[in-house]
């Protein structure tokens, strides 16, 4: 479970290390070893889960991000649908927009997301199934054919855009927004002095599951500062009554920065019209903007 901000780390339990993958690395520095994370943990938000073995992490990692969903709702709640959910994952955003009576088109690349998004979506009924349209893309390559008044790229998901695809994915979302639209897109600002200071950063902690199974992280996140990129990589270690087993799952995002992604929503025709800041740790915050088309 995540241990409450502010109070101390201790070290991951020595009965634990048998289990635990032995492709992570310690800390460098004072207090060197692995750590567990005090509160918001990094960087898979913008990823799905690959299997259902791996929803219970997934679900984890997205945990310290679920308030979002009210910030986002407000926003629908003052400029309307239908909304366009970019990266939608299993439907995290979209199915409770549909809850509330919102149209939704999710963009997803991965077809087993869309799938769960679909089958949540059905078990709470035809009503909200009927407002929910999927649809698998790459958002690099994204071409849009519809309107709407509101379009996310939610859990940091404008950091899983390469650099070069991004002014082009904002140009064309910006295209397809009517009249008194919003994008709205949030991603995770680190500090320069902090990256140089630590580029590789090392957690632990504990997955909460109720299904019987035991399950311990290692998460190793990587910055490279030349490539402006992130790669993060989760060993999990899974633990049960007759059987156990070892997973890795990976996942590269970029690194943003502020001033390039001004300009490029500037050359979108988009303006900064709102921005939220919410401090992460020391080092790092998240950062929320909502824009809209130049008048």
């Amino acid at each position: 479970m995540h241990t409450p901000s502010g109070t101390s780390l201790p070290a991951v339990p020595a009965a634990l290390a048998p289990v635990l993958p032995s492709r992570y690395e310690p800390v460098p520095g004072p207090g060197a070893g692995v750590r567990l994370h005090p509160d918001a943990l990094p960087g898979l938000e913008s990823v799905s889960a690959t299997d259902e073995g791996s929803v219970w992490l997934h679900d984890a990692l997205l945990g310290p991000h679920s308030a979002d969903i009210v910030r986002y709702l407000g926003l629908a709640r003052s400029v309307g649908g239908p909304v366009l959910d970019l990266g939608s994952g299993a439907g995290r955003l979209a199915v409770p927009f549909a809850r509330h009576g919102f149209a939704v088109e999710a963009v997803d690349r991965d077809a087993s997301a869309l799938e769960r998004l679909e089958g949540w979506a059905r078990r709470i009924g035809p009503q909200v199934a009927g407002l929910v349209v999927t649809r698998r893309a790459d958002l690099g390559e994204l071409r849009l054919a519809g309107s709407y008044r509101l379009a996310l790229l939610a859990g940091a998901m404008v950091s899983a855009v390469p650099p070069a695809r991004r002014p082009g994915l904002l140009r064309e979302v910006a295209s397809h927004l009517a009249d008194g639209g919003a994008l709205a897109l949030d991603y995770t600002a680190h500090e320069l002095p902090g990256l140089i200071a630590e580029p590789r950063r090392t957690w632990a902690f504990q997955v909460p599951r109720f299904d019987g199974i035991d399950e311990w992280v290692v998460a190793r996140q990587v910055f490279d500062l030349a490539a402006m990129s992130e790669r993060i990589t989760y060993c999990s270690a899974r633990t049960g009554k007759t059987s156990s087993e070892r997973t890795v799952l990976t996942t590269d995002k970029w690194i943003v920065d502020p001033d390039r992604l001004a300009a490029e929503l500037h050359a979108a025709g988009l303006r900064v019209e709102g921005r939220r800041r919410h401090r992460i740790d020391e080092r790092t915050e998240s950062v929320l903007l909502v824009c809209r088309t130049d008048d």
